[in-house]
């Protein structure tokens, strides 16, 4: 592999770590505001039912939401110290990303575009 090459992959992947790190971070504290959000809302209706309703709810959505958000984190820790398992669970992380349009979308592209080439699995260690 020549140079020029391995810089930009090292270039992009640099790049790829701290935007996977940056989404799924924002992922992460909107989960954690919308189990506080919905616990809130249902304190202050005073009814024990929507209480546990809301309870449940922001819960579950909180929990799924932190769930999602950290393989992309360790994806990115991954990524910026140029381990070959970060290479491959943001490339899994950007599969699974596609879906979430548009942010999700772009960032799965990207991947895609500056890990997939075989060039790429000779930088990661």
């Amino acid at each position: 592999m020549n140079q020029l090459s391995e810089g930009r992959i090292r270039y992009h992947a640099r790049i790829l770590g701290w935007l996977h790190i940056a989404l799924n971070a924002l992922t992460l504290v909107l989960g954690c505001f919308v189990f506080a959000l919905l616990l809130g809302i249902g304190a202050i209706a005073d009814d024990p039912i929507a209480f546990g309703i809301l309870g449940v709810t922001g819960t579950v959505t909180g929990a799924l939401l932190v769930l999602l958000a950290l393989p992309g984190i360790v994806a990115g820790y991954g990524l910026l110290l140029r381990r070959n398992w970060g290479r491959l669970l943001a490339l899994v992380v950007g599969f699974l990303g596609l879906a979430n349009f548009p942010l999700g979308t772009a960032l799965g592209i990207y991947t895609f575009w500056a890990l997939l080439p075989d060039a790429a699995t000779e930088v990661f260690e």
